[in-house]
């Protein structure tokens, strides 16, 4: 359940994140209030899987899954390019998110 709660805690960080950039320097209500609500449930999932989940993968896995999400969602959008280079940097980074719940 932990783990489920991280990743769950990791897109939260990219809505969050979003919200942000949509906010326009908190100028903008209904981002802003995304993003104050997804910051504070994707901290608190973050807090409850530490519980369990040692703090550096913890966090290195909450970064991760928070970035990912944000350059696809971004690339989706057409707000980023996608190279090839970048795409497979990005399975790069999956892979290590993956490889530390392996080894956990």
């Amino acid at each position: 359940m932990d783990w489920i709660v991280l990743i769950a805690s990791g897109l939260l960080e990219a809505v969050w994140a979003i919200a942000l950039g949509a906010s326009k320097g908190f100028k903008r209500w209904r981002p802003t209030l995304l993003f104050v609500v997804a910051f504070i449930v994707s901290m608190v999932g973050l807090a409850y899987a530490m519980l369990t989940i040692s703090v550096g993968t913890a966090y290195a896995v909450w970064v991760g899954i928070g970035a990912v999400a944000t350059v696809l969602v971004a690339a989706v959008r057409g707000e980023e390019r996608l190279t090839l280079i970048r795409a497979l940097l990005l399975l790069l980074l999956v892979g290590a998110v993956v490889g530390l719940k392996v080894v956990s």
